[in-house]
């Protein structure tokens, strides 16, 4: 539901324009996190930055998480230029340079290591630096529980296989710290379902500490909390989720690493209706800007929902909807055959969960549009 804050917003912002609402997140965060440290056992929050690195949004998220999870040497001096040198943050992701295992190695409080090749480049990094980083084996853990997006579980780029991360600790240099085992198998899983590929994961790291005689002080189970975009009211069961961990009093720490989960509510996405045209008799309004501004809806395959905001003073019509952009392509689409009440020419239209995975995953130099601006709202809108 758009708030009045948002709604004002929308209404006056140069088009195209995201809106973030800060004392949204905020509140939602808030809540979040309280969920989440509530129980038995110890849990951590990591905020996923690549779902959404807005210095509005890092800097609202971070006063809620226990640290920052990065995937590469420009996020990680984005972070640091945002947050300051205090934060924590764990280096992840696969393919990491030299450069940014040497920034790693100086900047990041942790390092998530994804092959035995890795650990060396890490070690090799942390020797020139004259330090010793602290890591956690990302392991390609078997099992899993589906989802939308699957990471692992199976054949995957991603970590590493366990008995990869059987000689990883054979031969674990000295500059190297290790934490503990981190896995981020799917995405898209709702409280039990995520909670349960949790369960698989921990299980899996006791057995590889047994295995190994070694204490693990951390691992890391990942995010892969839902969105769903087809009912954007509903929310992740976050207590739920946490009670189906069922974590001991005494064991590890737990680390999540979510994203889309936390942001995605808070953002919109607002463009206006140029023009309104029925083909082959179905109706298609095209807007402003388009899926180079907001990629989500095509990366996913959904209808990004959105709420028509009165203000033009052209044709309009009601029903069934198509909802396009500017681009010279069929696939420039974000909504289709969506009922609607009203729609018109010049109206402004909202949509809806653009939070996450929005315009820093979109190719917003086709065809050289003007990039969308960014505002934000609330009560730290004024903070950035």
């Amino acid at each position: 539901m758009i708030t009045d804050l948002v709604a004002k917003a929308a209404r006056e912002a140069p088009l195209p324009a995201y809106v973030y609402d800060l004392d949204h997140l905020d509140a939602h965060m808030a809540a979040i996190a309280a969920a989440v440290r509530t129980g038995p056992g110890r849990v951590e929050i990591h905020y996923a930055a690549k779902a959404n690195p807005d210095p509005g949004v890092l800097a609202t998220v971070a006063r809620h998480v226990d640290g920052i999870e990065v995937a590469s040497g420009g996020e990680l001096a984005h972070v640091r230029d945002v947050l300051g040198p205090d934060v924590p943050i764990a280096f992840g992701g696969p393919g990491k340079t030299d450069e940014e295992l040497a920034a790693a190695a100086r900047q990041a409080d942790r390092v998530h290591v994804e092959s035995r090749l890795e650990v060396r480049r890490l070690a090799a990094a942390a020797r020139a630096a004259g330090t010793r980083v602290k890591a956690l084996l990302r392991v390609n853990v078997p099992g899993g529980v589906g989802g939308v997006l699957r990471m692992g579980g199976g054949p995957s780029p991603f970590g590493m296989d366990p008995a990869e991360a059987d000689a990883c600790l054979a031969e674990l240099p000295p500059e190297i710290e290790l934490l503990g085992v981190h896995a981020h198998l799917a995405s898209g899983l709702d409280a039990q379902a995520c909670a349960a590929q949790g369960r698989t994961v921990l299980d899996w790291a006791a057995a590889f500490a047994a295995r190994h005689g070694v204490g693990l002080a951390e691992v890391v189970i990942g995010g892969g909390m839902h969105v769903d975009y087809t009912r954007p009211a509903e929310r992740f069961d976050w207590a739920a989720y946490r009670a189906a961990l069922r974590l001991p009093d005494h064991g590890p720490l737990v680390r999540i690493e979510p994203g889309r989960a936390l942001t995605a509510y808070s953002g919109w996405y607002v463009t206006d209706v140029l023009d309104l045209k029925r083909s082959a008799g179905e109706w298609f309004a095209i807007c402003r800007g388009g899926t180079h501004h907001l990629r989500t809806p095509v990366a996913k395959g959904h209808d990004q929902p959105f709420t028509v905001l009165p203000t033009g003073t052209g044709p309009t019509i009601a029903g069934p909807v198509t909802v396009v952009g500017q681009l010279c392509t069929p696939k420039d689409v974000l909504a289709r055959r969506v009922p609607v009440e009203r729609i018109g020419v010049g109206d402004r239209v909202a949509f809806a969960l653009a939070g996450a995975y929005a315009l820093n995953i979109s190719h917003r130099d086709f065809l050289m549009h003007p990039p969308p601006a960014l505002v934000r709202v609330g009560g730290g809108a004024d903070q950035v």
